[in-house]
């Protein structure tokens, strides 16, 4: 009897600790989350969801939202620093040396002079869209960034749910120039810049599956909008084996410092995306993201998690991350493009063949140019 009274309260115990876990909290919205500091996020979701993501698609916005939380969040050195005047006060002390925040909004909050720098050319268009909504909401620049980033990614079919935490102060300095990788960097200098931000050569590679949702615009500055894959509105492995691919033509007009030859009209291939997928350091990690889908989101959701909150405490923040929506799944496989065979595959990695893909039928693929948003 003391036996099964004994097991019926550990049974007990049990259940009010699994009714803990999972008790939600009712927001003034209607919506439920798992802590009540995350209700002032759902009427940010909307606003960016009807305000900037045209209801909910996977387009330029989303593409350029995802490219400001890199490089707000890269903006961080532990050995690098800069020295900063404010550009509306004459010169009378010096600001001490500074290495910039990491992830915590100093490319909005000094956007002069961080959008002046050459690597985040164009990226003042996404800005001039966020600040507005940013104004009408109780939420700090860089937790913004990230938040808007996470809510984009998942208009994308395919791709993972992301980590979102809330918490990151008001940036008091900008980043110091010359932390953001370039496409026409080496890739030593690629990997190590990484590097000084803890980041292993495979997470770079697991970073870069955002190229499969996302477009160049000033590579080459007379075809703006074209995408790295053929599939750019779908968060898919179409980009693994794309880039893989024998590269024949320039899309727009010839070669541009960052560029190399891509193997289809239609979309733009960067130079440090090309040389990853054929670095011995790094080629081996790209391939077997070909076909693998939950390898895929499983590694850039890790890596995208690490990457959202550089330079800032992970203690002193709060998982919101079930305010993100959930991404509908991707549907199809992995496919060479039409007209295009396995005796187009450049095979890099030493260790593991290319795996075997059948190619669309019809004539060879083309992408059509993106029309401007």
């Amino acid at each position: 009897m003391k036996t099964l009274f004994t097991n019926l309260l550990i049974l007990a115990i049990g259940r009010v600790a699994d009714a803990a876990l999972t008790k939600r909290v009712t927001c003034p919205t209607g919506q439920t989350t798992a802590n009540a500091a995350c209700c002032v996020l759902f009427p940010i979701l909307d606003d960016l969801q009807d305000n900037l993501f045209d209801g909910g698609e996977c387009g330029e916005e989303v593409h350029e939202s995802l490219r400001l939380t890199f490089h707000d969040a890269i903006g961080f050195s532990p050995t690098k620093g800069g020295l900063f005047i404010p550009p509306d006060v004459q010169i009378a002390r010096a600001h001490p040396t500074y290495r910039g925040g990491g992830a915590d909004g100093s490319i909005i909050t000094f956007d002069d002079p961080e959008t002046s720098f050459p690597a985040n050319n164009g990226i003042d268009d996404i800005i001039d869209a966020q600040v507005p909504i940013i104004a009408r909401h109780n939420i700090t620049p860089g937790d913004f960034i990230q938040f808007a980033g996470a809510v984009g990614v998942s208009n994308c079919p395919g791709a993972p749910r992301l980590e979102f935490l809330l918490g990151r102060p008001v940036a008091t300095e900008p980043s110091p120039i010359g932390l953001v990788p370039e496409p026409f960097d080496t890739i030593t200098s690629v990997l190590e810049r990484f590097a000084e931000v803890g980041f292993s050569p495979a997470e770079v590679v697991a970073l870069l599956a955002s190229h499969t949702i996302a477009a160049a615009d000033h590579v080459d500055p007379t075809i703006p909008g074209t995408p790295f894959d053929s599939t750019p509105g779908v968060f898919d492995t179409q980009l693994f084996v794309e880039m893989q691919l024998r590269g024949v033509l320039f899309p727009g007009h010839g070669s541009n410092p960052g560029q190399v030859e891509s193997p289809l009209e239609g979309i733009i291939r960067l130079n440090t995306d090309a040389t990853l997928a054929r670095d011995d350091r790094t080629s081996c990690t790209w391939q077997s993201f070909v076909n693998n889908q939950a390898k895929l989101q499983t590694e850039f959701r890790a890596a995208m998690a690490k990457m959202a909150i550089i330079g800032q405490n992970r203690a002193k923040m709060i998982d919101c991350s079930d305010v993100i929506p959930i991404p509908k799944p991707v549907i199809g496989k992995a496919h060479l493009p039409a007209g295009k065979t396995m005796d187009d595959i450049e095979q890099a990695c030493a260790t593991a063949a290319f795996p075997t893909l059948a190619a669309d039928p019809g004539p060879q693929t083309s992408v059509p140019p993106v029309p401007p948003s």
